[in-house]
């Protein structure tokens, strides 16, 4: 199973089109489920973040390969993604992606983190990462199948 939890709520309905159409392609590899969490929005950010740990917490599996996605994360090419996930599920049946709100991760999140990654040094709107997650994830599943996909 794939779980890719999520704080903030797509509002673009064009951006949730395209997620639930990777969402869709991915299914077709493997399980996967994405858990929307509401971000708390709070100006106080420690608060904030301790809420949203708790939330996060309750839908973690101990058992998960948990992969958090944190800016200071290590950068990965798409094939070495691809290889990351196909060695993970020998060992793992479950893994699970964490992409914090705006305020980012609770240090607690980030310490049950077996994998931190980062796609770029730059910062990206949440709702989009989402979608850029998605589709290499699917781009994974393509590459491990060898399978044509486009560049």
């Amino acid at each position: 199973m794939l779980k890719i939890i999520c704080l903030g709520k797509i509002k673009e309905k064009e951006l949730l089109q395209l997620i639930l159409e990777y969402k869709k392609r991915i299914s077709k590899y493997h399980d996967i489920e994405i858990y929307e969490l509401p971000d708390e929005g709070l100006s106080d950010a420690k608060t904030a973040l301790s809420k949203e740990k708790e939330k996060i917490l309750k839908i973690v599996n101990p058992k998960d390969y948990v992969i958090t996605l944190e800016i200071d994360g290590k950068e990965l090419t798409s094939v070495e993604f691809a290889k990351k996930i196909d060695n993970i599920f020998i060992t793992n049946s479950n893994i699970t992606f964490i992409i914090g709100s705006s305020y980012g991760l609770h240090d607690e999140i980030k310490k049950i983190s077996n994998f931190k990654l980062s796609f770029s040094k730059m910062t990206f709107p949440h709702q989009l990462f989402r979608l850029i997650l998605l589709e290499q994830i699917y781009r994974a599943f393509k590459i491990n199948n060898n399978e044509e996909y486009h560049k």
